[in-house]
């Protein structure tokens, strides 16, 4: 039977002579490479096929990205996974000071009999984890590039294991600085590698929802993190922080027997020219008997097309290329954007817990309100998907949510000129709520489409790594502020704060105006063709391209073309 989508030449080939001297033509082709007419028809048959896939991706619905990717949806999920397993590790870590039982193992007596974790060390603990996780991030960058996104995580997963009985049997506060700096290397890189795999393994239809499936995933690690804190408030043994580090070790093995299953991204098979597996892979991510107009040879022409076409304009794929260039520009938009969601407020946002026990809620019941603050992290990402599902574009819910976000900063601030500081903090505890919820439906949950989308494939990994590491600096230099801003002993501004993080929540509404573009709908060549070309941030929508005027290196092509050939020998033998 025929490939769809492959013509009249390709009808022909049903009857397996046909298909033998396809193949033996194309072989031929290979054979003179250097006649000029050869290389034209090389180059013609691949653009031809990657013009096809890219249409169909352009016309495909949700509902039909669903049906032809069930898998890949699925082995995204599982991957992605890995990002419940950080945040519920990271929520342990700033939970436990409250517990008794912990601060007597770990801190310091007080002068008034009470124990406590000194402040030097909670900051170093919540720290160290950071600056474990930029290391990570920069083996991250190399790893995965050089031996794959499965193979990267599954060693995560295996260290993973190792580092938790650190947690499990330490003995001192040094122990527990040891384990999180340790721990926050694999933490690293779950942060980049799961967004570049579920970008990588999904069509333009369903990108936008893998990739910010990701921050629900943070909120269901750390809505679990609390629950099990939670669950062992009663203890008062050593047991009521052992069980919750313990509980480390139910997520590395089943995710590692999962993963070690799962497919490798097509994308990055193509990038290392095994134009085969890329194809075998591709096969198990789709389910292409729901859709007899696929053709997976099509979609590798696609990616070999986008892949060369990279080649043409990047240098190389080195730490030092992302700031060369057209890649100095995505580069600096990607940073950008993982950096706007501390800059936006984000940390002051986590202190409605504080403003509520102020306006004398029940210090028992802060758990329980944090419960319900991270279901609200979680409700949001779905509203970020129906507002995707309805149209609206990564740009326009960035700028919008950051002018709502701005708005609610300058009404935390005024409610520090109410007289009433019990009523205030009441409104200040709720406004944050509301604040939260918006974050989420917008900044928090499109940022992670937007760093997958903008980086070119050939360095997405190293360019998503170097805005997580700014993200990660932003965040240290932002938890440091916000306590002295927020605590009486030290400036004591209360809601006052709120006046600061607007004027650098507006500062990043201004950025976002003139330098974020709108990836929605775009192929990644054409995203590759629109930054090559310095296509204004405000004009990315509407400004029309064809990726298939280019041209590109036929190397990559030689091989597609080889590919194929084998592929109709094979099917001329079965007939």
């Amino acid at each position: 039977m025929a490939a769809p989508g492959r013509g009249t030449e390709d009808a022909v080939a049903a009857d397996g002579s046909a298909s033998m001297e396809k193949g033996l033509g194309a072989g031929a082709g290979a054979g003179a490479g250097a006649d000029t007419g050869a290389e034209a028809k090389l180059m013609s048959d691949l653009i031809r096929d990657a013009k096809l896939a890219t249409e169909k991706e352009h016309n495909m619905t949700l509902w039909q990205g669903i049906k032809l990717y069930p898998k890949a949806i699925g082995w995204s999920v599982l991957i992605s996974t890995c990002i419940c397993m950080e945040g519920y590790d990271i929520s342990l870590v700033n939970n436990f000071y409250a517990f008794d039982q912990f601060n007597r193992k770990y801190g310091e007596q007080l002068p008034n009999g009470d124990w406590q974790v000194p402040a030097r060390w909670q900051a170093g603990l919540s720290n160290g984890a950071t600056v474990g996780e930029i290391i990570g991030l920069l083996l991250n960058g190399w790893f995965a590039e050089r031996f794959g996104y499965r193979y990267t995580v599954m060693t995560c997963l295996v260290l993973i294991i190792a580092f938790t009985a650190i947690f499990f049997t330490a003995q001192s506060v040094v122990d527990l600085q040891v384990a999180e700096i340790l721990c926050g290397i694999p933490w690293g890189v779950f942060q980049t590698i799961t967004i570049s795999y579920a970008a990588e393994v999904c069509p333009v239809a369903l990108r936008g929802y893998l990739t910010t499936y990701i921050n629900f995933c943070w909120g269901v690690g750390q809505e679990i993190g609390i629950g099990v804190i939670m669950g062992n408030l009663w203890r008062t043994d050593e047991w009521a922080y052992r069980i919750p580090y313990a509980l480390q070790w139910m997520w590395p093995v089943p995710l590692l027997i999962g993963i070690y299953l799962a497919p490798e991204s097509p994308w990055w098979l193509v990038r290392r020219e095994r134009l085969d597996d890329a194809k075998k892979s591709l096969l198990r991510l789709t389910s292409v008997k729901r859709d007899t107009d696929f053709d997976p040879d099509e979609t590798i022409a696609m990616m070999v097309h986008t892949t060369s076409l990279e080649k043409k304009i990047t240098t190389g794929a080195s730490y030092l290329d992302c700031f060369r260039g057209t890649d100095l520009r995505r580069t600096e938009i990607v940073c950008m954007a993982w950096a706007i969601q501390n800059l936006s407020g984000n940390q002051f946002s986590n202190y409605s817990t504080y403003f509520l026990e102020q306006a004398g809620l029940d210090p028992n019941k802060a758990y329980a309100f944090a419960l319900g603050q991270y279901a609200i992290n979680c409700v949001g990402v779905f509203g970020a998907w129906g507002l995707i599902t309805l149209g609206v574009g990564r740009r326009s819910l960035y700028i919008f949510g950051l002018i709502a976000l701005f708005s609610m900063l300058l009404i935390l601030g005024f409610l520090g000129l109410a007289p009433n500081r019990t009523e205030a903090s009441l409104a200040t505890g709720s406004i944050m709520l509301v604040w939260a919820l918006s974050y989420q439906l917008t900044v928090g949950t499109v940022c992670y489409s937007l760093v997958a989308e903008i980086s070119t494939r050939r360095l997405q990994i190293k360019t998503v790594v170097l805005g997580r590491i700014l993200y990660n600096i932003v965040a240290i230099i932002c938890g440091v502020l916000t306590p002295y801003m927020l605590n009486p002993g030290a400036w004591n501004w209360g809601n006052f704060t709120g006046f600061f993080w607007a004027g650098i929540c507006f500062l990043c509404l201004i950025y976002s105006y003139f330098r974020i573009p709108e990836p929605a709908g775009r192929s990644f060549a054409e995203l590759d063709l629109l930054f090559e070309r310095k296509i204004s941030a405000r004009k990315f929508a509407t400004t029309d391209v064809d990726v298939f005027d280019e041209t590109v290196d036929a190397t990559l092509a030689q091989k597609y073309r080889d590919q194929i050939a084998i592929t109709h020998l094979e099917k001329g033998v079965m007939v």
